[in-house]
């Protein structure tokens, strides 16, 4: 069984509807595990109730705890989520927070060191704590996953770029693509223009660009490969883009088989967009059918 060590924010997503357990980590973990893919989090949560539901949300997932760490001093954390008219969420992070202060741990140092890939996300970056941890955290990492999740106003194009050099993978969505491209020199103006450029520019040999409901394109060993995506009503995005990460990660580790992996990716995606929250349980018959039936 392949291992994976997430790192990064837990916390929990409040919504209109109730408040739902989040933050890109934790979600990557949780569809890595129902994957068949052996994951933990390095994070940080407060000595709260909320802290308390998030592990035990975690255990019950069966995604070890282990490497959680618990903050006496600030809460566990908490994004407000704001959904339009379709759906499309946007976020209001309260800051600070228990992952914020994520500390460097020699257990989790080890955890690292023994895994087969490493993700890690821009977010957790925005603390200069949780940042540093993390810049010690990547000297051990095998094969380091960057997520690049753009969250205004914590980020800085610089930063981004600095992380990126780190990177055996990046993921993006094409918004994010097309600002960060632009603002380091690049003068393409196509999705794989782009793409190109920014492998030369950091060195990463594989980048996974997301587009929403057109699917996603991976671009690995100088090859692009497409997925058009998978017809599905959208109830809310929230956790779509992690589960995706999930479903590349959970066949491109195992089989190294990129087209299986953004179809994979993309089909995994799509049946969250069409159910409630972050984490909706997924069987593999569920997921295997979902493809089968939009071929």
């Amino acid at each position: 069984m392949k291992k994976v060590v997430c790192f990064g924010e837990i916390l929990w997503d409040v919504l209109p509807t109730g408040a739902i357990a989040g933050g890109a980590p934790m979600n990557v973990a949780i569809r890595l595990q129902s994957l068949g893919v052996s994951s933990q989090i390095i994070s940080r949560r407060g000595n709260d109730s909320l802290g308390e539901e998030l592990i035990a949300i975690l255990a019950n997932k069966g995604v070890s705890t282990a490497l959680i760490q618990t903050d006496s001093d600030l809460k566990t954390g908490e994004v407000l989520v704001h959904l339009d008219e379709k759906g499309h969420a946007s976020y209001e992070i309260v800051y600070p927070v228990a992952w914020d202060k994520i500390a460097v741990e020699d257990v989790a140092i080890e955890a690292v060191h023994q895994s087969d890939a490493f993700v890690f996300g821009s977010l957790a970056t925005r603390d200069e704590t949780s940042k540093a941890s993390l810049l010690t955290y990547l000297k051990h990492a095998k094969y380091k996953v960057f997520d690049v999740n753009i969250r205004p106003p914590y980020y800085d194009i610089d930063d981004l770029a600095a992380l990126m050099i780190h990177a055996d993978l990046l993921k993006l969505n094409d918004d994010e693509l097309f600002e960060v491209c632009p603002a380091l020199g690049s003068g393409h103006h196509t999705l794989e223009g782009h793409i190109q450029f920014l492998s030369n520019y950091t060195g990463v040999e594989s980048i996974c660009v997301t587009l929403g409901a057109k699917g996603a394109v991976f671009y690995t060993q100088q090859k692009f490969y497409y997925s058009p995506g998978f017809a599905v009503e959208v109830v809310d995005t929230i956790g779509a883009g992690d589960s995706f990460l999930a479903g590349l990660l959970s066949v491109f580790l195992n089989e190294n088989n990129p087209q299986k992996a953004v179809t994979f990716g993309c089909a995994i995606g799509a049946l969250v967009a069409g159910k409630k929250g972050a984490n909706p349980e997924l069987s593999q018959r569920e997921i295997e059918l979902f493809i089968t039936q939009q071929k």
